[in-house]
C-alpha cells in the first residue's frame, strides 16, 4: 500500500478493512484473527479492531465457538451489486454461451483484483470434462492467458504500476514471467489473442483476449480454456482464438 505514504487523501483504515474482506475466498471461507494477520501482514491489534468493527457492521460474522470469522450478507450484496452493474456481462452471456457450446469448453469474462483475475461470468458446454471455475473464482494474473490478455489490453501508463507489483511479488522468478507477459503482449498486438499452453497447469490450454468496454468502464478480459485433449494448440489458433477476438469486437461495438 504505497499510497499510504504518498497520498494525503488515502484513508489507510479503510484500505486495511478492505484487505481483511479480500482475505476470504472460496477455499478459505473461515479465518481466525491469527490467520488474517498472516494473510494480510497487518499487526495483530489492528486486525482485532478491524474484525470487531466489520462484525458490528455485518460484513463479517463471528463464529465464537470456532474462533473464526466468515463473510456476512452485506459483503455478498456488494459483490452482486458489481455483477448487476457490469452491463457488458449481460450482453456477453449469450455470445459466450454459443462459443462455449461450439468449443465444448468454458468461456469466461473476468476483471482484475490485485494480482488475480476474478470471474464475472462463465458459460459452460455440456462436455463431461471441463474446468470447474464459476463466478467469483480467481486465477493468477501473470500465469494465465486471461491475465496476460488483460495486461496486453492496458495502456503503457496503466500497465507499468501493475508490472511493478508483479515484479515485487515474484522476486527471483520474475525474469521468466516477465518474458512470458511481453510475449503475450506481442501476440495480442499481432493476432488479437494470446495463448497459454500448459503454463498455468499441466494439461490445461487456454486463449485470452482483452476487452475494453466502449462505455469507458474497467478493462476486462475473455478466455476459453480446458483440457489439452479438447483444446489443442492448433484448435486455439485456427478456430477458438479468432472467434474470441470477434466476440470481443461485437461487445466493444
Amino acid at each position: 500500500m504505497d499510497a499510504e505514504n504518498k497520498d494525503r487523501q488515502f484513508v489507510t483504515a479503510l484500505a486495511r478493512g478492505l484487505e481483511i474482506l479480500k482475505a476470504f475466498s472460496e477455499g478459505e471461507a473461515l479465518l481466525s484473527n491469527g490467520e488474517l494477520v498472516k494473510k494480510t501482514g497487518l499487526p495483530k491489534a489492528t486486525v482485532s479492531r478491524l474484525t470487531y468493527t466489520l462484525s458490528e457492521l455485518g460484513y463479517l460474522v463471528s463464529l465464537k465457538r470456532l474462533g473464526k470469522y466468515q463473510l456476512g450478507v452485506p459483503a455478498l450484496s456488494l459483490g452482486y451489486a458489481v455483477l448487476a452493474n457490469t452491463s457488458v456481462r449481460t450482453l456477453a452471456k449469450p455470445l459466450m454461451q454459443n462459443l462455449a457450446d461450439d468449443a465444448r469448453a468454458p468461456v469466461s469474462l473476468a476483471g482484475r483484483d490485485g494480482m488475480e483475475m476474478v470471474y464475472l461470468e462463465s458459460c459452460r458446454s455440456d462436455a463431461p470434462l471441463t474446468l470447474n471455475l464459476d463466478v467469483g473464482s480467481k486465477i493468477p494474473l501473470a500465469k494465465t492467458a486471461m491475465g496476460r490478455a488483460y495486461l496486453a489490453g492496458l495502456s503503457d501508463e496503466e500497465r507499468t504500476p501493475v508490472l511493478a507489483q508483479l515484479k515485487e511479488s515474484f522476486g527471483r522468478d520474475w525474469a521468466e514471467t516477465e518474458k512470458q507477459i511481453f510475449q503475450a503482449i506481442d501476440e495480442v498486438a499481432k493476432n488479437g489473442y494470446c495463448l497459454s499452453i500448459g503454463d498455468w497447469h499441466d494439461g490445461i490450454n487456454a486463449v485470452g483476449v482483452p476487452l475494453r468496454p466502449a462505455d469507458g468502464s474497467q478493462p476486462l478480459a475473455l478466455n476459453c480454456g480446458g483440457s489439452d485433449r479438447t483444446l489443442t494448440k492448433d484448435k486455439l489458433i485456427s478456430e477458438i482464438g479468432p472467434r474470441l477476438v470477434e466476440l470481443a469486437k461485437q461487445l466493444r461495438a
